[in-house]
């Protein structure tokens, strides 16, 4: 339940409605506490300080009236011009990274900062009564000496408010250009990919064969769409409370359908534990990142492979997006491939056996995947090629593991084997010189497995 919940709040944050409804409520809250406060004579003592000229009850009817009408033109713009920048990001970059603008935080709060201002406003204005109006049965006229009612307070709050959405309102123009650089688009990818990977294998320097499934009668999906999350904690806690053992599989990011296995129960009767096991699992329309560094990989690949195509012809964008596959590959050479989930939910105790065994990765399938699937497109190209090849040498650099760094080099290999039949005279001489620097330093070894 608890991942289901942390899971809701993440996708609610995702969503651009958010916290510009946030902030309308706390906007509203607030600018009915700061007129209880005047009413109540709390600015008395701004008749005090002489350089703040106290606020006719018209003028600061037209001050407020002025502010809610700029305030929703302003987010309104900003809402177009936000919109305007996803259209070009998505059309040029991929319509998968509209989730990653949607989610922007800065897009988010400059929008909610001045909705949240125009509610401000307009709650304060209802409050001002001018000097000949007739004072509500049963409330005090006037906060100040002043005839009518002017929140004197309410409205030195406004001007505040107002000065932080002009600074909101150049950092907006500066973030919205700033955030469509694709130099900046691969490089939020890549170290969000790098936090997920640490996540997903916490224990670096340290590898092992994953457990293999223990088998079962297989529980079917019982919905279409794709796995969003696995609640591996409430799976522990069915598994030790009936004695049984969960194999997965499919993984978080795969797309299922009806009677389609989603894992196998050892030692227990499925039909009894279906309803239970069902909601272990969220199905939905899109993959997310949560739980899935593979999407991130895809969005890194999408956006060189959208590069390298005849119609766009931009290799450099692709080299960057080499450059972070490659880092990413690297990071998880070093790491334990095995997911111990329950060391995760800290349900565990030590010496325990986990009795939930979640469908493995191995580094081959995390290759193939970045690498693997780019390398046709990147084969087409001088320069693509001769970065991949150096990214996939830089990366075997840091992997110790003989496995892993014969199937970077089998990677090189096929990468070779592709560009002698795109390229030709000049552009395959110089690759074929990169790979023999590739051979020298990654140098062929027989596939084994290190202790």
């Amino acid at each position: 339940m608890n991942a289901k919940i942390k899971f809701i709040w993440k996708r609610l944050n995702a969503n651009y409605w958010f916290y510009p409804a946030l902030f309308s409520i706390a906007a509203a809250i607030l600018a009915l506490t700061m007129v209880a406060l005047d009413r109540a004579g709390a600015a008395d003592f701004l008749s005090s300080v002489d350089w703040l000229a106290p606020a006719r009850p018209k003028g600061a009817a037209d001050m407020l009236t002025v502010m809610a009408g700029s305030m929703i033109g302003v987010a309104a713009t900003v809402f177009s011009i936000t919109i305007a920048a996803v259209a070009y990001a998505s059309g040029n970059y991929g319509p998968r990274l509209l989730t990653n603008f949607m989610e922007d935080r800065g897009n988010q709060l400059s929008l909610a900062t001045f909705i949240g201002t125009f509610v401000y406003a307009l709650i304060v204005l209802r409050s001002v009564r001018a000097e000949d109006e007739t004072p509500v049965s049963g409330v005090e006229a006037a906060a100040t000496a002043l005839p009518g009612f002017t929140p004197q307070l309410s409205l030195l709050v406004a001007y505040l408010l107002m000065a932080l959405c002009v600074g909101v309102l150049v950092y907006f123009l500066n973030h919205i250009p700033s955030s469509i650089r694709i130099n900046k688009v691969l490089e939020g990818i890549g170290r969000r990919l790098l936090d997920a990977i640490r996540e997903t294998y916490p224990v670096e320097d340290e590898l092992g064969e994953a457990p293999e499934s223990q088998g079962g009668e297989e529980l079917p999906a019982w919905d279409t769409g794709y796995v969003q999350l696995i609640d591996f904690a409430e799976l522990e806690k069915l598994a030790r409370k009936e004695g049984a053992i969960i194999s997965l599989i499919v993984r978080t990011g795969d797309f299922v359908h009806r009677d389609l296995p989603l894992l196998r129960v050892k030692d227990a009767d499925v039909s009894e534990l279906e309803s239970k096991l069902r909601e272990c699992f969220t199905l939905g329309p899109t993959r997310t990142p949560e739980q899935d560094p593979q999407f991130l990989i895809d969005e890194l690949v999408e956006i060189g492979l959208r590069a390298l195509s005849p119609g766009i012809n931009d290799p450099f964008t692709a080299i960057t997006a080499l450059h972070w596959l490659g880092a990413a590959t690297a990071e998880i050479g070093r790491r334990d491939l095995r997911k111990d989930v329950c060391a995760k939910t800290g349900e565990a105790k030590t010496g325990e056996e986990c009795p939930v065994i979640p469908r493995s990765d191995d580094f081959s399938h995390y290759s193939d995947r970045g690498f693997g699937t780019i390398r046709s497109a990147v084969a087409t190209s001088t320069t693509a090629a001769q970065v991949m090849l150096e990214s996939l040498e830089n990366a075997a650099r840091t992997v110790q593991h003989l496995a892993r760094r014969d199937i970077l080099r089998k990677e090189a290999d096929g990468l070779m084997a592709q560009a002698r039949e795109k390229l030709t005279g000049p552009d395959l001489a110089a690759v074929e010189e990169r790979y023999r620097q590739f051979q020298q330093c990654v140098p062929a070894t027989q596939l084994r497995e290190a202790s």
